[in-house]
C-alpha cells in the first residue's frame, strides 16, 4: 500500500511539475509578442468573432476563476463587447494549456480533444447567447483601481523567454500547495480505497453521479490542477469519468470567492444564470464523456 502511494505521488507530481512549468512557459513567451491593447481590439470584433477570441483567450491564459475577475472588469471598462468578455469568463477557469496537457498526460489524448471541444463551444455559444438574451444591462458600474499598466518590452529572446520563465515559476509556486494536495489525496485514493466502494457510489452504473460531481463541485474551491490528479486515481477505482468531469467543470468554473467577486460586478440574476451554465456544462460534458465511453 505505502509503495503504491509513493509511486502514485512522485511520478504524477514530477510530470504535472514539468508540464506545468514548461506550458506555462511557452505561453508566456507568446504573449511577449503580443499586446494587451491588440487582444483588446481582437476582442472587440462583431458577432461570433468576438465570442470566439473571447474564449480563445481564455483558453490560452493559465488562470484560475478569482484571477479571471480583474481581467472581466478591465474588458467591459475598454469597450470589449459583453459576449465576448463573457465567453472569456466561462472558458478562463475551464480552459488553459495546463489544464489540457495534464488531461492529455493522465487521461489520454481523447479525454483531452473532447473536454476542450465541448466546454469551448459552450463557452462561445454561452456569450452569444446571453448578450442576444439583453443581459448586459445586468452589468453594474464599475471602476478599475489602478489599471493594468504597460509591460516593458524586452529588447530580446533571452530576455524575454527569462521573464516569461520568471512568472511560470511565481505561478507554479501559487499553485504547488494545490497540486501536492490533489496528488496527495489522489496517492492515498489509489493506494488505500477499495475500487468497490467507489464503482458503487460512483461509477457508470449510477445514473445521479454527474449532477451530483457537479453540485459538489460548485461551491468548492477547488483549481482544476487539484482535482484532475484525484480523477485519475477515481477512475482507476471506478469511478467514471464522466463523473470526475463533471467535478472537474462544477469546481474550476464556479467557486465561491469567484461568486463573491462576480456579485460585485453582476447583477443577481446575472450571477444566478452565470452558476446555472457552468452547472448544465458540467452535466454536459460529464454524459458526453460517459455516452461516448471515453
Amino acid at each position: 500500500m505505502v509503495r503504491r502511494f509513493a509511486q502514485f505521488f512522485a511520478f504524477i507530481f514530477l510530470e504535472l511539475t514539468i508540464l506545468f512549468l514548461g506550458v506555462s512557459t511557452l505561453i508566456g513567451l507568446i504573449f511577449e509578442y503580443v499586446s494587451d491593447d491588440a487582444i483588446r481590439r481582437r476582442m472587440s470584433s462583431k458577432g461570433l468573432l468576438g465570442n470566439f477570441l473571447g474564449a480563445a483567450l481564455g483558453a490560452l491564459t493559465p488562470f484560475c476563476s478569482c484571477s479571471t475577475i480583474p481581467m472581466t472588469v478591465g474588458f467591459l471598462r475598454a469597450g470589449v463587447p459583453f459576449g465576448a468578455t463573457l465567453s472569456f469568463v466561462l472558458a478562463s477557469p475551464l480552459l488553459n494549456p495546463i489544464i489540457m496537457a495534464m488531461f492529455w498526460a493522465l487521461l489520454g489524448w481523447k479525454a483531452c480533444l473532447t473536454y476542450g471541444a465541448v466546454t469551448f463551444v459552450v463557452a462561445m455559444f454561452s456569450g452569444m447567447l446571453l448578450e442576444s438574451f439583453g443581459l448586459a444591462k445586468d452589468v453594474k458600474n464599475v471602476r478599475v483601481s489602478g489599471g493594468h499598466g504597460v509591460r516593458e518590452q524586452l529588447p530580446s529572446f533571452r530576455a524575454k523567454l527569462r521573464r516569461a520563465f520568471g512568472g511560470a515559476w511565481a505561478d507554479f509556486r501559487g499553485v504547488l500547495v494545490y497540486i501536492v494536495v490533489g496528488v496527495g489525496i489522489g496517492a492515498v485514493i489509489y493506494g488505500y480505497v477499495p475500487n468497490d466502494f467507489v464503482a458503487n457510489l460512483a461509477g457508470p452504473g449510477n445514473p445521479l453521479a454527474i449532477p451530483a460531481a457537479a453540485i459538489i463541485g460548485i461551491p468548492l474551491y477547488v483549481r482544476a490542477e487539484t482535482v484532475i490528479p484525484i480523477g485519475v486515481a477515481l477512475t482507476q477505482k471506478g469511478m467514471s469519468l464522466g463523473a470526475v468531469i463533471a467535478l472537474v467543470i462544477g469546481g474550476a468554473g464556479m467557486s465561491i470567492p469567484e461568486m463573491s467577486m462576480l456579485a460585485g460586478i453582476f447583477k443577481t440574476r446575472l450571477v444566478c444564470v452565470f452558476v446555472a451554465l457552468v452547472f448544465s456544462t458540467a452535466v454536459l460534458a460529464g454524459v458526453v464523456f460517459n455516452f461516448m465511453q471515453i
